[in-house]
């Protein structure tokens, strides 16, 4: 079996999808793979709502390209009818000197972002479901909100299908090679070809990368979903925002409104090491007791029955910022792991400026922090 693309790429979560409309739309011949049958629950793409926000902690350079995915996700509303985002505000909470507000102050004041800076009190006041410690302050960002992940990443699927793109679900990718200016990749069922080759593949990337080590860590991490034990109307998401609490020295945890499954958390990393074919997906007692513990201290009325929970994977590269570069040793191939817990909320950006650079055209967005370093060869 024998055919020849414009791009092959390996991997169909958020930013796989997210490059194969953009790149079908352009008019360009696309293969995609996956190992499995996408959106599924086995990846970094699932858990039915991600966070978006805009006052970036982790760094301002983020901000514009966030700017840009919150467009470009509106285009895909637009596009395909779909609602993906649901605005309800959002609130980082925490002690003034911990990174996370210092993070999200430094970002909404460089790039003049609409924000409220909230003491203890008054944020007892707005959201009564709060229970910060008295010298905790908060930050209120407006724009923040909500993302369907399953969602996402069906449109952008059924998009790239309508402009032409090849799904291999349920097809793995064993290896591939490049040689004389195109790539070869092999899979479980054939033989395929194309110009260029994107590997997208998440916890799975390390076994794609043929001699080039970028230290991903796979991390297990797990999603709870809890009734509430009271005042119910406080986790509507008219009364109760997307949130990120920093506690105990820059720990993290955060979740989201009731949505009719339940009011989700989850700790930000924490979680131990794990390999994507092999992972435990069984949530023990003494990790729902943590969990259980953390909102009984902050969000008592939230700890009602455990209605649910859903294992995940963040892929961690050293910085925890995203890795993007063309192979040192194969030009022609992209290598994108925009993950670290933190990407899926880029995807519709990262969509777009995957497709420049695979095809040849320079970044709209400064790129450096993720390491990369140039274009592909034309």
């Amino acid at each position: 079996m024998k055919s020849t693309y414009d791009v092959i790429i390996v991997g169909t979560g958020a930013m796989g999808s997210a490059t194969a409309a953009e790149l079908s739309r352009r008019g360009r011949k696309v293969l995609c793979f996956d190992r499995f049958e996408p959106p599924h629950n086995l990846g970094s793409s699932h858990g039915l709502t991600r966070i978006i926000r805009e006052a970036y902690y982790e760094s301002p350079k983020y901000v514009p390209i966030i700017q840009k995915a919150y467009e470009n996700w509106e285009k895909l509303e637009r596009d395909t009818g779909e609602s993906l985002y649901l605005r309800t505000g959002g609130l980082m909470i925490g002690p003034g000197e911990s990174q996370l507000l210092k993070g999200a102050l430094l970002s909404a004041q460089l790039h003049h972002l609409p924000h409220e800076i909230l003491d203890s009190r008054q944020i007892r006041e707005r959201f009564p479901a709060f229970h910060p410690d008295s010298d905790d302050i908060g930050i209120w960002e407006p724009r923040a909100g909500i993302l369907f992940p399953e969602k996402c990443i069906e449109a952008n699927l059924r998009l790239a299908s309508k402009h032409g793109a090849t799904f291999h679900f349920n097809e793995t990718v064993t290896d591939w090679e490049a040689s004389n200016g195109s790539i070869t990749v092999n899979s479980s069922r054939g033989i395929y070809h194309a110009d260029r080759l994107l590997l997208t593949a998440g916890a799975w990337l390390d076994q794609l990368l043929a001699g080039l080590k970028i230290s991903l860590k796979v991390e297990r991490q797990v999603l709870y979903w809890f009734g509430a034990k009271s005042n119910t109307r406080y986790f509507q998401p008219e009364n109760f925002p997307i949130f990120i609490w920093s506690y105990d020295h820059d720990r993290i945890f955060y979740g989201f409104p009731d949505l009719g499954s339940g009011i989700k958390f989850a700790k930000h990393y924490e979680g131990v090491p794990a390999h994507p074919d092999t992972i435990n997906r069984v949530v023990g007692n003494e990790e729902i007791e943590s969990m259980k513990a953390l909102i009984r201290r902050w969000i008592p009325d939230a700890e009602g029955q455990l209605l649910s929970t859903s294992v995940c994977m963040y892929t961690n590269t050293p910085n925890l910022h995203f890795h993007i570069s063309p192979h040192p040793l194969h030009e022609r191939v992209l290598v994108a792991s925009i993950c670290s817990g933190h990407g899926f909320k880029f995807a519709s950006a990262f969509g777009e400026i995957l497709s420049d650079i695979l095809e040849n055209k320079k970044p709209a967005f400064d790129l450096s922090l993720f390491g990369f370093p140039g274009l592909l060869p034309k």
